[in-house]
């Protein structure tokens, strides 16, 4: 589908629901509604589109009739996957509809693998990836024994199957679960792998980490508008911290000026971002208009200043977001929408 240049480009805001939702969805009451007002400024004409199993049908109609879709929905929601909104997603792309995050962008960048194949790129940490129960049994001890480490299932979200691991003498582990319960606990680490072990296949595969001591210092959130820097976040966590450390404290929001974090903009920017979408071949222009990249703090340097490791990019269903935010998503999405319609040159698309 592509905008007639006498109208305004039309964009389907996604997000998950089920049919009575869909029904009664409205720009105003949604959560999204500042995102809804951002695009309207930038001449793009927004409309709810709530997806879910039973309005499949009416779902993709509508997705096959706009120019540009922008998405909010988890990989995991009440045990809810998102196979079939992929595949409508997909052949909307294919018709020509502006999909943003493209669900092939969002299993590369999106799955905690990126944090292996990305672990040179200046922003990792001693990332291993464990693809069979097998290379698990035979690998994950002898790195253990080097001190503590975090298991991460490949794919997931909301710190499911997250946990910090500290080996124990006499053969046992001591287990911190993100999210879940029992939130701690000690036990043989034969048995700890070998439940590990089951989740493996269906998350497709373990990463694991080493542990950051800093991790009281707070997790700092970069957000991304395709490779610009639109805010950030910062947050004392305690997912993974020992209880003694407290409860964990607000996220505060800024905008990319923070003087705090320009350090982190230009990395982000000039680097890191460009050198992911080169590792994981995409193109820059189609990076998502709005995910983050969560930092815990490393070691610091030599020059006394911080390092910041990664530890997840979230690219399906980032919100809240910082106030900037908006704005920045909805530019990005216009600039690329007028792009469609001017026509590039062989150099400028190579660049692209």
């Amino acid at each position: 589908m592509t905008a007639s240049p006498n109208k305004r480009p039309r964009v389907a805001v996604v997000w998950r629901g089920d049919a009575e939702a869909r029904a009664v969805a409205s720009a105003e009451t949604s959560r999204l509604k500042a995102i809804f007002a951002a695009l309207d400024a930038e001449g793009l004409a927004a409309a709810p589109a709530v997806y879910g199993e039973d309005c499949e049908a009416d779902f993709r109609a509508q997705l096959l009739d706009v120019d540009a879709a922008l998405v909010w929905v988890d990989p995991i929601s009440n045990g809810l996957r998102r196979h079939g909104l992929d595949a409508i997603l997909r052949e909307a792309s294919a018709a020509g509809v502006l999909v943003s995050g493209h669900p092939d962008v969002i299993d590369k960048i999106g799955a905690k693998a990126v944090l292996h194949t990305t672990r040179d790129l200046g922003w990792g940490a001693d990332t291993h990836i464990y693809a069979t129960p097998e290379t698990f049994q035979a690998e994950f001890p002898v790195r253990l024994a080097t001190g503590p480490r975090v298991l991460k299932p490949n794919r997931g979200n909301g710190g499911i199957g997250v946990c910090p691991v500290e080996g124990r003498e006499g053969g046992y582990a001591h287990v911190r679960e993100a999210r879940g319960e029992p939130a701690e606990r000690t036990l043989p680490l034969a048995r700890f792998m070998a439940e590990r072990s089951e989740d493996l296949a269906s998350s497709g595969g373990l990463v694991d980490q080493p542990f950051q001591p800093r991790l009281a210092d707070g997790m700092v959130r970069c957000y991304l508008s395709g490779g610009r820097v639109a805010g950030f976040g910062h947050q004392m966590v305690r997912a993974l911290a020992a209880p003694e450390d407290g409860p964990g404290g607000p996220r505060l929001y800024s905008g990319p000026d923070d003087p705090r974090f320009q350090k982190l903009r230009w990395k982000m920017e000039e680097a890191w971002a460009p050198g992911m979408a080169a590792l994981l071949d995409i193109p820059v222009r189609d990076l998502p208009v709005i995910s983050d990249a969560d930092f815990l703090l490393g070691p610091k340097d030599a020059t006394g200043e911080d390092t910041f490791v990664l530890c997840e990019i979230n690219a399906s269903s980032v919100f809240p977001v910082p106030d900037e935010a908006p704005a920045a998503l909805a530019y990005t999405l216009a600039e690329r929408l007028a792009a469609r319609r001017t026509p590039v040159s062989p150099k400028e698309h190579r660049d692209a």
